[in-house]
């Protein structure tokens, strides 16, 4: 293959090999945006970032924890990154669409970089806010296109699973942020030094020089490269994927051609690809953007509002809340996060076997009543500190911190991962990186408003903030089950099928992605196993046109002939979307 550099990785490795190497890329991307999350958490107790340089505190002279006198400042700071994100989110999506996957990866890289050396050498809270938002530019486009080319490259059978591999090493970047920011505190977190908070920051920059150069290395998406008209590259990235020889050949084969089909029906249909044609669903036909655009904004803004962004960044605030010491407070945190790390690997091996539905559904359930008790020990804890009464106090709080680590061991296992699998899944090949970054926008909008919103509610209210995010998780269920169609074990270009029906509910989309499969034969069948689709005197797909093909289920009713081929005489033989 001439078209792809000697030195380049696709010449050396195939199949798992490749899989795993793609993912370990992907991986880092992922690593740098937990430790980013992390890294505030820890940050914000540092007494020269909160009391000196950014002036939104100060440290209580008897138990050392710190006083926020600005709760508005502080939540800003956090939350303006969302901002930059979304912004981020949105360029990453247009140039990953136009550009290609690698180079938008490579342009996040290197814009993070610059966001994150503004950051480490902030002054004061305005150069803070700014740099933030700049960082969180590179943040949004890395998000927006990372998860697309890790779906576009795995296997359908085993794409969850690699997605969340990658997701254990985002939450290894909170664990090493939290303890990072520990180990340069004191013991009693009264360290007056810039360091403890500047190096944290600054550390996050190596990890973005490794991604910006070894990105280039890596082979493009094989579908990006067949919707921009590169076959022959697309071809052979296939086959190292999938494997050059014996039944891995026609399997490679076959994917290609359902990618091709697939392609050419999306350009048919859909009229615009614009953001706001994307949003409102305007000219996109049976493809139906619009409503996917809802469904993956608010999966993620959910997802943040079961309670995970207020226990990421202000664990520390929670555990204050249970009746738990200044000194234990940082070190509990961090054990929670290790649990939190482990907790992924369960979803590692689940998310393919029980599906994405059902993995939101025990999530669900498990959290909510986590939340809900961690509140109400919270509650008791603080009855028992003001009747007098220490020992049943700190029973409480344990019980309380123990609920926490229920929560976001239960969270590790579920919502973290599949909110932003499920984007990088469902959407058509033709705007799948916007699509992606739509994702990214009610991720951001989740995350920024609840960020700006957690100190005040924890002021305000206190532990009634958790019975919040407890409800939160309860709406969750009937909204998964009625709304969110099954994506596991179906194959990218089988989801236009999925959300051909003009119905929003599960049960009809699943009757209607039946009818379109029966009345389509030809047009995805990489995911049939055990079937010969390779013509072997030419090496192409048998059927491969999609120029009779229709994501209507009434366009192809009544206009077969008698051999199963559509009569050329009917006006209906032409693609209605």
């Amino acid at each position: 293959m001439d078209l792809i550099p000697k030195w380049h990785i696709v010449h050396k490795l195939q199949k798992r090999k490749l899989l795993i190497a793609i993912n370990c890329v992907a991986g880092l991307s992922i690593f740098f945006f937990g430790y980013d999350q992390g890294m505030m958490g820890g940050v914000n107790n540092a007494v020269d970032y909160y009391q000196t340089t950014m002036k939104f505190g100060h440290q209580d002279p008897v138990t050392g924890a710190p006083v926020i006198d600005n709760t508005l400042l502080q939540g800003g700071i956090v939350s303006v990154y969302y901002l930059g994100t979304l912004v981020g989110c949105l360029v990453g999506g247009w140039f990953g669409d136009r550009y290609g996957r690698i180079k938008t990866i490579a342009l996040g890289a290197g814009w993070a970089v610059f966001g994150a050396t503004l950051q480490c050498s902030a002054q004061n809270h305005v150069w803070m806010i700014f740099a933030r938002l700049i960082n969180g530019w590179g943040t949004g486009i890395l998000n927006a296109i990372v998860p697309v080319w890790a779906t576009e490259t795995a296997e359908h059978t085993s794409r969850g699973q690699f997605v969340a591999i990658e997701f254990t090493l985002n939450i290894l970047g909170v664990v090493v942020a939290y303890c990072g920011c520990s180990f340069y505190q004191s013991p009693g977190g009264n360290s007056s030094s810039e360091f403890v908070w500047r190096f944290p920051i600054a550390f996050q920059i190596i990890p973005l020089i490794f991604l910006f150069i070894i990105c280039w290395g890596f082979p493009e998406s094989p579908r990006w490269l067949t919707k921009v008209g590169r076959e022959e590259e697309a071809r052979y990235i296939l086959g190292r994927l999938r494997g050059e020889s014996g039944n891995d050949l026609g399997k490679a084969e076959a994917e290609f051609q359902d990618i091709r089909n697939i392609a050419e029906l999306e350009r048919k249909s859909a009229k615009n690809g614009s953001y706001i044609h994307m949003l409102f669903g305007i000219g996109s036909g049976k493809l139906h953007t619009g409503r996917r655009v809802q469904l993956v904004i608010w999966l993620q803004i959910m997802q943040e509002w079961v309670g995970i962004a207020g226990v990421t960044i202000y664990a520390p605030t929670i555990f204050r809340i249970a009746g738990i010491g200044n000194k234990q407070v940082q070190w509990i945190s961090g054990l929670n996060d290790i649990f939190y790390m482990f907790s992924t690997l369960i979803c590692v091996f689940t998310l393919d076997r029980i599906g994405r539905r059902w993995t939101l559904y025990w999530g669900s359930v498990g959290q909510g009543i986590a939340m809900f008790l961690a509140g109400g020990f919270s509650r008791l804890g603080s009855n028992a500190r003001d009747a007098g009464d220490i020992t049943k106090a700190s029973q409480y709080g344990d019980a309380a911190v123990a609920m926490v680590y229920i929560f976001t061991f239960v969270f590790g296992a579920t919502w973290l991962t599949v909110p932003w699998l499920y984007p990088a899944e469902i959407f058509p090949l033709e705007v799948r990186a916007k699509g992606n970054a739509w994702g990214v926008v009610g991720w951001s909008i989740g995350n920024g408003w609840l960020t700006l919103l957690c100190p005040v509610m924890f002021k305000a209210i206190g532990e009634r903030t958790l019975y919040i995010f407890g409800a939160c998780n309860a709406i969750t269920i009937p909204m998964v089950w009625a709304l969110y169609p099954e994506s596991n074990q179906r194959t990218l270009e089988e989801m236009d099928l999925l959300f051909a029906s003009d119905s929003i509910w599960v049960w009809d989309a699943e009757k209607n992605f039946n009818v379109l499969r029966e009345q389509n034969p030809g047009l995805v069948q990489a995911a049939q196993r055990g079937n010969s689709v390779v013509d072997p005197e030419t090496g192409l797909r048998k059927g491969s046109v999609a120029r009779n093909m229709s994501l209507d289920v009434n366009a192809l009713k009544g206009i077969e002939n008698g051999n199963g081929h559509m009569n050329g005489n009917s006006e209906k033989e032409k693609v209605e979307l």
